[in-house]
């Protein structure tokens, strides 16, 4: 990932971040506090994210609760802000945690505060967004777009594809599975085309938003350099970890049956909207391309999965980091 020299502001910029604190968030808030911006995290539970402080200079991030389904708090959050950044999404229900009232709603809600405070808003959305799609998540990801845009059309919409790193819940999902399984199941012969983004490489677009260096009402399609079946990812997966297993097919009406079943979990490995999911492909138009909204028409170089993995998914392997061993 190519990065400029960080800027240097005579007034640093105060940045709100809504779901600051997961996996995208930190890379996000840390790409920011490297420029010198100051950040406001605003997170459901600000308490649990005060581990996040040491990403920047004293004082530089601040926790603020926040929660999207809430106006009253949104629009506190916003308050005095400079910039802010929509990086709230779930990919699956639970509780009081809807796709309609997160994706659509929320959303809306962040957007309307950021209208009424007079400032830009970057909103972070999928590759997966359709508002013809079958699956929820996928839906209401275009639904919130739709929202977002019609409140604040000159908003930054990013569309990342399946975002990758050491704290992703793909990879790594994959990987700790393949630990204790003979076999590693792709759902209808893993013939999906996905192309991984790292997720350093979408907190550097999100911060060049903060910059003023996107164009403003346009949206950005985000991917990495590759782009490959699921079961390519999942064989480069298990060479990286040195394991290993059989790749099986597993027939849509069967990763159905499962996906109701798991689905009933907390946190559940399977749902049967991600199945949904996995019958489209995930991978930057040929519009976005030709009209440079991409991760190198930003003037970014995406880092490659390849190069990436073996950094954190050698935890997986039998025998350790360093330590040269067959394939278990």
């Amino acid at each position: 990932m190519k990065t400029e020299p960080n800027e240097v502001h005579n007034r640093p910029k105060l940045v709100t971040v809504f779901g600051g604190s997961g996996f995208v968030g930190r890379a996000v808030v840390a790409s920011l506090t490297k420029r010198g911006y100051r950040v406001r995290v605003a997170v459901r539970k600000p308490e649990v994210a005060y581990y996040m402080a040491p990403l920047g200079n004293v004082g530089q991030i601040q926790m603020v609760q926040a929660n999207v389904r809430h106006r009253w708090s949104v629009e506190r959050a916003v308050m005095g802000a400079d910039h802010v950044i929509n990086l709230v999404g779930i990919l699956s229900e639970s509780g009081k945690q809807r796709f309609n009232s997160v994706q659509v709603l929320g959303a809306k809600n962040i957007a309307e505060a950021a209208k009424a405070a007079g400032v830009p808003l970057t909103h972070l959305s999928s590759l997966a967004a359709d508002a013809n799609s079958k699956s929820d998540y996928a839906r209401t990801k275009a639904e919130g777009e739709k929202a977002v845009l019609a409140v604040l059309p000159e908003t930054v919409i990013l569309r990342p594809s399946i975002i990758f790193g050491h704290e992703d819940r793909f990879f790594n999902r994959f990987a700790n599975l393949a630990r204790f399984s003979p076999f590693l199941p792709v759902i209808g012969g893993g013939e999906t085309r996905l192309q991984p983004v790292y997720v350093g490489d979408v907190a550097e677009a999100a911060a060049r938003a903060v910059d003023g260096k996107l164009q403003r009402g346009s949206v950005y399609e985000l991917g990495g350099p590759d782009v490959q079946p699921f079961k390519h990812w999942m064989k480069d997966m298990l060479g990286v970890i040195a394991r290993k297993r059989i790749i099986i097919s597993m027939p849509w009406w069967v990763a159905r049956v499962q996906a109701s079943v798991l689905g009933l979990l907390p946190n559940p490995l399977l749902t049967n909207d991600q199945v949904t999911l996995l019958k489209y492909d995930n991978v930057v138009s040929e519009q976005a391309a030709k009209e440079g909204r991409t991760l190198q028409g930003m003037g970014i170089t995406p880092e490659a999965v390849d190069a990436i993995l073996p950094a954190y998914l050698w935890r997986y392997r039998v025998a350790g980091q360093y330590t040269k061993t067959g394939f278990a």
